[in-house]
């Protein structure tokens, strides 16, 4: 027998607030999280923005100074973002808490992991030799650490998976997690992604690949389906979802936030980085998420896009939720949030599934920032650069990845 799944915690770190209640008031006023980087020296760069972490302490979510000192950014920004989720959900493993360690997971992935680290520790190598690369490297810039950390604070001793699909990352983290909860192997999952690549070999790498905006304006240089784009925005941050079994939610009392119900999965099997024109394989993800949750017509439809402001990625995009959705696409809500937040890489997906749950749990759908000309092949209602109510009663957010990987998760609006 199937589970029912559903949303008890989320948390969040981006460039527009660092607690969920800060993050959702700036996605519905439309703010801009973007800004000239401070992080690092620029000079030499071709890019010189990005969407930073802003004012973020560590001690603020339980994270002792030596353990943020020793480890990656990629790690903290997880560990905090999962302070957040498993706090609001009110788990606590073990003989005196509320569930069972071994009935509760980890899958929070990362697209890089510890770039910075992996930086910082081969410069030493090439610098001053191998005895002075850090015994702490590979257990602080391997991928998977963040959920190991985030699983050894939590006392969560069940399924452990970090995923790794680029950009896609963190959809297919929360999508894994809801099918082994409704299969039976887990009653809980901190799920979700986190990352911290704004380093100049991260933003070399991406410009050099001609996927990053040159903008000399950062408020004006995430332009999702806009016909003035020029490429995303490298951004930071974590997100966590947490999933839950809803019997064994209710049966604690839980908070639900919203239901957990469909997940699609597919490749383009196209090219490594650029996505499938034709948008029918992203079309085939997006249709196993909206036909596992029993999608129809008299549904009001809300969709958290990808939306990177890529030339390609926006209209193969529109493309790929018309096909999903033949007449019903141009009734869809649908937004990019980021134009507020810049592209958080493998935290992104998370970061908007929060946005898409709390989207359902208000029936505000918020807009897509800086939307002032759309480009004419992008003809759905992308919510320019205000936010609308509106009755919602289901909400999908969908990611692309480098090497064609395609996720995309559905909730519906829980009404008791």
């Amino acid at each position: 027998m199937n589970k029912r799944v559903v949303v008890t915690g989320t948390g969040v770190i981006t460039p527009v607030g660092n607690d969920v209640g800060t993050y959702w008031k700036n996605l519905l006023e439309g703010v801009c999280g973007i800004d000239f980087i401070t992080s690092i020296p620029t000079d030499d760069l071709p890019v010189k923005i990005a969407g930073e972490v802003k004012d973020f302490s560590p001690a603020d979510y339980g994270i002792e100074p030596p353990f943020a000192r020793k480890q990656d950014k990629f790690t903290v920004y997880a560990v905090a973002a999962a302070w957040q989720a498993v706090r609001q959900a009110g788990l606590v493993s073990g003989d005196e808490g509320n569930i069972d360690p071994f009935r509760f997971g980890v899958y929070v992935g990362s697209g890089i992991g510890g770039f910075t680290t992996q930086a910082r520790e081969t410069e030493k190598i090439l610098n001053e030799g191998a005895k002075w690369v850090s015994p702490l490297f590979i257990p602080t810039m391997i991928a998977n650490i963040a959920a190991g950390n985030i699983a050894i604070r939590n006392n969560a001793c069940g399924p452990c998976l970090p995923v790794v699909t680029a950009c896609a990352t963190s959809t297919h983290a929360i999508g894994e997690a809801y099918r082994a909860i409704k299969h039976g192997y887990a009653d809980a999952i901190i799920a979700g992604g986190t990352e911290a690549v704004i380093i100049p070999l991260g933003i070399a790498g991406f410009a050099n690949a001609k996927a990053l905006s040159r903008s000399e304006d950062p408020k004006y240089a995430s332009l999702p389906f806009n016909r003035n784009r020029g490429g995303f925005v490298m951004a930071e941050g974590a997100a966590i979802l947490v999933l839950e079994e809803y019997e064994h939610a209710v049966a604690r009392g839980a908070e639900i936030i919203a239901e957990v119900c469909g997940y699609g999965n597919t490749c383009d099997a196209h090219h490594v980085t650029a996505p499938r024109p034709d948008g029918v394989t992203q079309a085939a993800a997006i249709r196993q998420a909206l036909d596992e949750a029993g999608y129809t017509s008299d549904d009001v439809l809300y969709i958290n896009a990808h939306g990177t402001g890529t030339a390609l990625n926006d209209v193969s995009e529109t493309a790929a939720f018309k096909l999903a959705l033949g007449e019903d696409a141009y009734k869809a809500h649908i937004s990019s949030t980021k134009g507020s937040t810049g592209h958080m890489l493998g935290a992104a997906g998370a970061a908007e599934a929060v946005a898409a749950v709390l989207a359902l749990k208000n029936g505000v759908v918020p807009p897509t920032a800086n939307l002032d000309e759309t480009d004419p092949e992008c003809d759905l209602d992308y919510t320019p650069n205000h936010a609308v109510e509106a009755p919602l009663t289901i909400a999908i957010s969908d990611s692309l990845g480098f090497g064609g990987h395609n996720g995309c998760v559905a909730f519906r609006k829980y009404n008791g």
